[in-house]
């Protein structure tokens, strides 16, 4: 079973504490199932007898082991507790360290929302069942075996109660059990649904705002929220039904005992204590029972859950990571051997047979129509990426031999949608070297043409970042992300269609602040503008996923006609010529 599996494997490192609660709870139950005992003693030797001495001396005893009960209870949750908290926070880093080594391509398998489910509400089924198994799954079924052994030593005849009354609740569990396991597992998918559709409501608020589609946005959320309130209500009158029938079978037994009870002592059969011990035992049985119900009541949802979770975990990257016996490259010299590319489920290759060299010291431009495939050629150089056939190399190093963090270190990538995290300026900048000083990030962002809006920031460099840099405007959040890349010093620089927010006069101070910090570098930029590449040293044209043309710019447009369309729809006759 996936949920026992997962747990037993999180639960090795806290055998101490199992162990304790254990203890603590076994000794809490046996001092439980005494009490009955002791004042069933009271009632026949003490109160029938007039004997206030023993029931003085009784009553002392059963104090005593009431202190012993409480601490040992109070013991058994905190070690309880302590063990179900770790075991979740070790399920979540474990998590997370999973979905951070995954590749792009199972990210978008599993999807944005159902990852965050996983790790967080998911988690929290699989731990809230722990602890609740720590708490009563040890001392119930102590409870129902010690309470059965005590009743019958208490009375035989009343036997067949404790059998009836016991089976019955197993029964109705069992079968409540088996009609809420597929309701759970619906659940946890509608809740994957409310949070895929509110997560991309809140992302594209703007957009959303801006065609006035917040009718259609509020229908869509509805319908989602509709769905998870309709399955959980089905949940919630199975609860409402189980407790009610729980109570009527406890007091059924209750009203039984003292029924057939009340007969044996007027047969002199049973005394009065002995009938009281044998209710509070049949109680303790049964409220036994029904602790157990409630935390059996946890497992269906908990099973869906830890098999969403091991999902996750199971799933093995399609990016084999290397060891570090491969040198990392120093030069930055990017080759594309017959490479071919496609998405999981696409029809046809994004990519077919590209290859090019991009050497350092040059910059190369990629341009084409929109969907030509000018990012997805981009995406393979950092290994976001891994090509169907051929390969991508640095420095004649296939990238697929080198680790991520030697890629990270040869390559900058600043991406078709720039994104900040939540946290400062600063802090954005040294995402591309935590070791960089101040003096770096202002030499950065003076390239980026960054330094002097942040400059006007109330506290410059500790100027406050919202998520995903909403705070900013679209050209101060691009140029932050450059001047991010700036701040690693990379061999190769990647800018995918990086200047498209700026105006023309920055976009120009920006490409030739650039020329002094990578002078030296491979430079690859796609670009939409024609005008910001006519100086670059090599043009790619990218069209349908091959290369139809590479050159300068005064070549292409002489000898190739799809460049020639895409010049002559951006500049005037003039400028072409």
């Amino acid at each position: 079973m996936v949920l026992v599996s997962l747990v037993l494997q999180h639960a090795k490192p806290y055998k101490a504490w199992i162990a304790a609660v254990f203890v603590l709870q076994l000794i809490s139950t046996i001092a439980a199932l005494y009490l009955p005992s002791l004042n069933a003693q009271i009632i026949d030797k003490g109160i029938s007898m007039g004997d206030s001495g023993f029931i003085w001396s009784t009553g002392m005893v059963m104090l005593v082991v009431c202190l012993v009960q409480v601490v040992t209870a109070i013991g058994g949750i905190y070690f309880g507790a302590r063990t179900a908290m770790a075991i979740g926070r070790d399920l979540r880093r474990e998590v997370y360290r999973k979905v951070d080594s995954l590749s792009a391509l199972e990210l978008g398998r599993f999807g944005t929302a159902t990852l965050i489910t996983r790790g967080t509400n998911d988690v929290q089924q699989v731990q809230m069942l722990v602890l609740m198994t720590l708490n009563f799954m040890v001392s119930t079924p102590i409870m129902c075996i010690g309470g059965i052994v005590m009743a019958l030593r208490e009375d035989a005849g009343l036997s067949w109660l404790v059998w009836v009354s016991v089976p019955l609740l197993f029964v109705i569990v069992g079968f409540l059990v088996y009609l809420l396991m597929p309701l759970f597992r619906l659940m946890q998918d509608r809740i994957d649904g409310i949070n895929s559709v509110l997560r991309e409501q809140i992302v594209g608020i703007r957009v959303v705002r801006a065609f006035v589609r917040e009718p259609f946005e509020s229908e869509r959320y509805r319908t989602a929220n509709e769905n998870l309130t309709r399955v959980s209500v089905r949940v919630g009158n199975i609860f409402v039904l189980m407790f009610p029938v729980i109570m009527m079978v406890l007091h059924l037994a209750t009203a039984a005992v003292l029924w057939f009870g009340g007969h044996r002592v007027d047969t002199g059969e049973m005394q009065i204590g002995s009938l009281t011990a044998f209710l509070q035992y049949l109680l303790q049985i049964l409220m036994a029972v029904m602790m157990g119900v409630f935390m059996v009541m946890m497992i269906p949802r908990a099973v869906v859950c830890a098999e969403r979770i091991q999902d996750v975990l199971s799933t093995e990257s399609s990016q084999l990571i290397p060891d570090a016996s491969v040198a990392t490259p120093a030069v930055g010299l990017v080759e594309f051997r017959n490479v071919t590319f496609g998405y999981p489920g696409a029809e046809r290759p994004v990519l077919d047979n590209v290859s090019f060299t991009a050497e350092p010291g040059k910059t190369t431009a990629i341009v084409g129509s929109t969907g030509a495939g000018k990012t997805s050629l981009i995406n393979l150089i950092p290994r976001l990426y891994d090509p169907q056939q051929g390969e991508v190399l640095i420095d004649g190093v296939p990238v697929s031999s080198l680790t991520r963090a030697q890629v990270s270190s040869v390559v900058g990538l600043v991406s078709q949608k720039p994104y900040l995290f939540s946290g400062t300026i600063a802090s954005n900048l040294r995402f591309g070297r935590a070791s960089a000083t101040d003096d770096d990030l202002w030499e950065a962002l003076r390239v980026a043409q960054g330094e002097d809006f942040v400059r006007n920031k109330a506290k410059g460099l500790d100027d406050p970042i919202s998520q995903g840099g909403t705070n900013v405007s679209g050209g101060q959040r691009q140029r932050l992300c450059i001047a991010r890349a700036l701040v690693a010093k990379p061999r190769v620089y990647l800018f995918d269609d990086s200047f498209s927010a700026l105006d023309v006069s920055t976009d120009a101070r920006l490409r030739e602040a650039l020329g002094e910090v990578t002078g030296d570098a491979t430079v690859i930029i796609v670009a939409q503008r024609v005008s910001s590449i006519t100086d670059a040293d090599q043009i790619l044209v990218v069209d349908d996923g091959v290369i139809v043309g590479r050159g300068t710019h005064e070549e292409l447009v002489e000898r190739n006609e799809t460049y020639r369309q895409i010049v002559e729809s951006q500049l005037s006759v003039q400028e072409v010529a």
